[in-house]
């Protein structure tokens, strides 16, 4: 349905609770490697649960190799740095969303590498840093599939 790219994370925690999303929402995840951690990473698992084996993951080595499978896919590029708001694109099946590592965020070159119309954000108040990166992806999943009828789901 969706595809959720995720460059370089660092906090098992965030991976987990993401792959546990994708479980129950039908998307796909790709990890751009290096990762900030193992996969057999404990607090990974723990907050991943047993939802691994209902996840599709896609580890890569690096951005080039990720990036090639999405030659026919809109690629959305989320950043804090962007202007438009998540919710004024119309999705469809099939989009990706490609996201930073959580203390740095998209380097410039990823995020410039989207048409601008393919660089959103999620509204914060002023002077917020940035939301954690598993609730950002919760927050632009569940509208993208919310536009798409929620097809699949119960």
């Amino acid at each position: 349905m969706f595809d959720v790219i995720l460059y370089q994370p660092e906090i098992p925690p965030n991976t987990g609770n993401i792959i546990r999303l994708c479980a129950n929402t039908g998307a796909r995840l790709h990890l751009v490697k290096p990762l900030g951690f193992s996969l057999d990473d404990k607090q990974l698992i723990r907050a991943g649960l047993d939802y691994h084996e209902f996840a599709t993951l896609s580890v890569y080595e690096n951005w080039t190799e990720c990036v090639e499978h999405f030659t026919t896919s809109r690629l959305f590029a989320v950043s804090t740095r962007n202007t438009q708001r998540y919710d004024q694109v119309a999705y469809m099946e099939g989009d990706a969303f490609l996201f930073g590592p959580e203390t740095r965020g998209l380097p410039t070159a990823l995020r410039e590498s989207c048409a601008e119309s393919r660089r959103i954000r999620v509204p914060m108040l002023p002077d917020s840093r940035s939301l954690n990166l598993s609730n950002a992806v919760a927050v632009v999943v569940y509208e993208a599939w919310r536009q798409v009828g929620f097809m699949k789901g119960r």
